[in-house]
């Protein structure tokens, strides 16, 4: 007990003594001192520290030999410190600044890092994911030849698993909700919505790895659109659901949906044989 007692005492003297050092360092006008200091932190992990000594550095070393890289080492100890909304507005500020400086790749690179470490889950806004996206192309124009074009690439295509996702959830949500109709102030069907949303996925992901889950539900809500139509429509739209089941099993012989493409061709057929 006395032995856990002197270590926690221990313990708080050195963490006042390090308070300490950093408030004198913090107060000092020394800031060659005070720049070496934030180096010494930033390379111990001490993100928090090297941000709030780097914030004030940046502005005053304006112009001075460690200008470029206080400003570089202030966004990668925000991106270090999770702080990933000012780290990609601090590292755009310096590929701005310095476009041909000794860290230009490397800020570019994490523009587009820092966006894609704050990127929501498929079901929110996506705002987020497209600007990662246009800053991973961006870097990529910039630097085709760099040693980080195939990380930024790998990326560039989590990011666009990521819209096809959202997607793909905003058209089986369409589905899912089927005949309600007090969704639709604007006339169509929840169907037709689902078909749309799908094709449109399918035209600007053309090598997307859900294909077969987009041509689905087409097939499925073309074939829900055909009985739920009035007579007018009815023949036009089962001949458009037949011809979808058969471009299905065509497309993905090996479906598990197959037997299910083949029951609505045959109860198409029962309007469209004659």
């Amino acid at each position: 007990m006395r032995k856990n007692i002197i270590i926690l005492a221990c313990a708080g003297v050195l963490l006042c003594s390090c308070a300490s050092e950093f408030n004198r360092v913090y107060k000092t006008n020394n800031y060659d001192y005070k720049y070496e200091y934030a180096k010494e932190c930033f390379a111990r992990g001490k993100y928090n520290q090297a941000i709030t000594l780097l914030q004030e550095l940046v502005a005053i070393q304006k112009g001075t030999d460690n200008a470029e890289e206080s400003l570089y080492m202030l966004a990668m100890a925000e991106f270090c410190d999770n702080d990933y909304e000012s780290a990609s507005a601090t590292f755009k500020k310096y590929f701005s600044s310095y476009p041909k400086g000794i860290y230009a790749e490397q800020a570019a690179y994490y523009i587009g890092q820092s966006l894609f470490m704050s990127t929501p889950e498929p079901r929110l806004d996506q705002t987020p994911t497209i600007g990662a996206i246009n800053a991973y192309q961006q870097f990529l124009d910039f630097y085709p030849d760099s040693k980080l074009k195939e990380s930024a690439s790998k990326k560039l295509f989590e990011l666009q698993d990521k819209l096809v996702q959202k997607e793909y959830l905003s058209a089986k949500l369409y589905y899912n909700l089927g005949g309600y109709f007090l969704n639709c102030i604007n006339g169509g069907s929840n169907y037709e919505a689902c078909i749309i949303t799908s094709q449109n996925a399918l035209k600007t992901y053309p090598y997307m790895s859900m294909r077969e889950e987009f041509s689905l539900l087409i097939m499925k809500s073309k074939f829900k659109l055909a009985e739920q139509s009035i007579e007018a429509k009815r023949l036009e739209r089962y001949r458009d659901a037949e011809d979808e089941c058969y471009g299905f099993i065509n497309e993905f012989p090996e479906s598990k949906d197959k037997e299910l493409a083949e029951q609505y061709i045959a109860k198409c057929k029962k309007f469209t044989k004659d």
